[in-house]
């Protein structure tokens, strides 16, 4: 493949999307190209597993890494096994890369870039997350189970930078931020929803086996993005929160006998 033109080069930088299609060979589907195409801040995908999320989200961090000089993208996931996978995507198409981009620092969960970018993937602990500062783009992979106490400790990193914040996962109940963001985030956050039958590399037939093999309630939420009540809860989440209310009227005071 012959390097870009300083003109394509450009266009590269300026659109995710052709940087996917002319330099990685990705034809996306068209949710996909909605999300590398997005300048909104916040973006909450919820989304079937198998659905290409994590290929759309390693696309969208590495064009950040590449075309944005000296910035630092985080990739927080719930645990190591599942931070490796993620880096392993983003590195993936980085080393694809024609002609090969010049790393600075290799590792299994970070990356250094000739233009001091650097890619850094991180287990859901905010004990080893705190100390990094002002990243461009943070991607939170299966948010609904990343600890929210790691989603608070990661949010006011983008104080200053105003860098992205891309959450993507399946349901895990009516509980935690996840849940709640996708609920009742306003429009402070755009909202990406795709399940399985519309995700054209899942046949009819595969989805009809999951059906039946996984029960109701367990293929909606991997499936469906449809989110149930957490099995351990004693009460619904929709009960516990018709019961909680907003106002106190004031305690009368009583007359002096």
């Amino acid at each position: 493949m012959r390097p870009p033109s300083l003109a394509l080069d450009l266009v590269h930088s300026l659109d995710p999307l052709a940087f996917a299609e002319d330099r990685l060979g990705f034809v996306p589907d068209p949710w996909q190209a909605g999300l590398l195409r997005s300048r909104r801040r916040q973006i909450i995908l919820n989304c079937s597993r198998q659905s290409g999320k994590s290929t759309a989200a390693a696309i969208l961090a590495l064009h950040t890494a590449l075309y944005t000089p000296e910035s630092l993208v985080l990739l927080v996931s719930p645990s190591l096994r599942q931070s490796k996978e993620l880096f392993g995507k983003v590195t993936g198409f980085l080393k694809g890369l024609e002609p090969t981009e010049v790393l600075e620092e290799d590792n299994r969960l970070s990356c250094a870039l000739a233009n001091r970018s650097r890619i850094v993937s991180l287990p859901g602990d905010q004990k080893t997350i705190r100390g990094f500062s002002g990243p461009a783009l943070i991607v939170e992979d299966e948010a609904a189970r990343v600890m929210d106490e790691t989603h608070t400790a990661v949010r006011p990193m983008l104080a200053v930078s105003q860098g992205q914040l891309v959450l993507m996962s399946t349901p895990n109940g009516k509980i935690g931020h996840f849940y709640e963001i996708w609920r009742e985030g306003g429009q402070d956050w755009e909202r990406i929803e795709l399940p399985a039958t519309q995700c054209p590399r899942i046949s009819p037939e595969f989805f009809e086996q999951e059906r039946r093999v996984m029960g109701p309630l367990l293929f909606e939420q991997e499936y469906c993005g449809v989110f149930h009540d957490s099995a351990m809860n004693v009460f619904s989440g929709d009960l516990i929160q018709a019961a909680l209310v907003d106002y106190f009227p004031p305690f009368l005071e009583m007359a002096p006998a």
